[in-house]
């Protein structure tokens, strides 16, 4: 016979059991994580991942915020509205050059022997037909960042001295593009698919980074505050992205109307533009993050040294 001791000792072994279990089955609230989106074609795989729901499978949720400058941008990141988002190196440099604010955690897209991401580009009817012609000219830029950064480096690798480099700031993209096609600008760096679009209407290249594609790429961030307090949801994110890229790479005319429709690609492009093929997961290298480093110390945009392995992790790839 039960004794009134052993009951009790009975039913607080039931409950114990029902909360372990209740707690076992419990679904975990999902992280939202917010990103900082440029209209650019890098993103594709974030916007894939959203429309295919791939984020929802790997149990995090993504809010896109669309920006429209690296300013913007970056004000986000800073006042902690925005956890995560597209832009490089150099950028990068900057947010970490008192403390470590942010970390790469992924290469997003890169420039290869056969597709550029940065070219400069010549006025249709300027008369420059060669990098020789191009010494002395002032090549429209955005300055103190990554499209300064590639200027310097692609003339520099094709024997320029930093003489001969020259430089006017239109830190606008739009604002490029047309003077270029105006003629009110000789040259212009610009990305692609917006140098895709100018050579459409009539610009030519002198040179890209497919001569030198070490230096031609852009990369996932996230604030360091996030990656610490959510590593599971930064992993969740990695494996939805590489999820996406797997698909953008094996069938890149699927996307062509979201690229349209998300602002990646121009318009008049839609249908011709192709996209090659994206990096899969993987970190920019340590001589790659040297190089953009000594640039901009070499500017003077940056003080003292900056470490590689408190900037950049590959430790939630999947």
């Amino acid at each position: 016979m039960l004794t009134r001791k052993h009951l009790i000792k009975i039913t607080l072994l039931t409950l114990f059991a029902a909360l372990l279990l209740g707690a076992c089955g419990a679904k975990q609230e999902s992280v939202t994580l917010r990103l900082a989106l440029l209209p650019v074609l890098d993103t594709l795989p974030i916007h894939v991942a959203a429309e295919e729901g791939y984020f929802e499978e790997q149990g995090v949720i993504v809010e896109i915020i669309p920006v429209a400058s690296a300013p913007e941008r970056d004000n986000l990141i800073s006042a902690g509205e925005a956890d995560g988002m597209l832009n490089e190196i150099v950028s990068t440099l900057f947010y970490n050059k008192d403390d470590v604010q942010v970390q790469i955690v992924r290469t997003a897209r890169v420039a290869t022997s056969q597709a550029p991401i940065f070219r400069i580009l010549a006025a249709k009817d300027s008369g420059i037909a060669s990098l020789e012609d191009l010494k002395g000219v002032e090549v429209g830029i955005s300055e103190g960042t990554v499209i300064e950064y590639l200027t310097d480096r692609l003339l520099e690798a094709e024997g320029f001295s930093s003489e001969e480099i020259a430089t006017i700031a239109v830190p606008k993209i739009p604002d490029r593009m047309a003077l270029l096609g105006s003629g009110e600008l000789q040259a212009a760096m610009l990305p692609d698919p917006a140098s895709s679009l100018a050579i459409m209407n009539g610009a030519s290249v002198i040179v890209d980074d497919t001569s030198h594609p070490e230096f031609g790429l852009s990369v996932f961030s996230f604030r360091k505050e996030t990656i610490d307090a959510h590593p599971e949801a930064i992993e969740a994110f990695l494996a939805a992205v590489e999820q996406a890229v797997a698909e953008i790479n094996a069938d890149p005319d699927k996307y062509a109307d979201l690229m349209v429709e998300k602002g990646l690609v121009p318009a008049p492009l839609a249908g011709t533009y192709q996209v090659n093929p994206l990096p899969t997961a993987g970190v920019p290298s340590q001589a790659q993050w040297d190089d953009a480093l000594d640039w901009a110390l070499g500017k003077g945009l940056i003080d003292a040294e900056i470490s590689y392995d408190a900037s950049v992790t590959g430790e939630y790839l999947p």
